[in-house]
């Protein structure tokens, strides 16, 4: 079986699409940074938390220990910021260590 010379080289012809510019840029609003919690649970050592904050996030043991307090007493923790990429991927580190970590879009 063979394809005839004709129709194997016939291109395929598509007109472009015309995409219209959006009137008005000002509605347009700019990227919200994205923010990691770290959520109060009954399993992990405040020690192993605050180790985990160190070791993901560069954190001195001043700044770690500060955040794992703030855990404890208050629940929650901002942990870190930025695009929503960076965001997922600390979220998934994090749960890689077994902590309850979420994100949002900061306010």
């Amino acid at each position: 079986m063979s394809i005839s010379a004709a129709s194997a080289s016939a291109p395929s012809t598509t007109a472009p699409a015309q995409v219209e510019k959006p009137v008005d840029e000002s509605a347009l609003e700019p990227d919200r940074p994205w923010v990691v919690i770290v959520w109060n649970d009954p399993i992990n050592l405040m020690s192993y938390v605050t180790w985990v904050f160190q070791k993901l996030f560069g954190y001195s043991l001043e700044k770690a220990t500060s955040l794992m307090l703030d855990v404890h007493h208050k629940g929650r923790a901002v942990v870190s910021n930025g695009t929503r990429e960076k965001a997922e991927l600390d979220v998934f580190r994090l749960h890689e260590y077994r902590l309850w970590a979420t994100m949002e879009q900061d306010v």
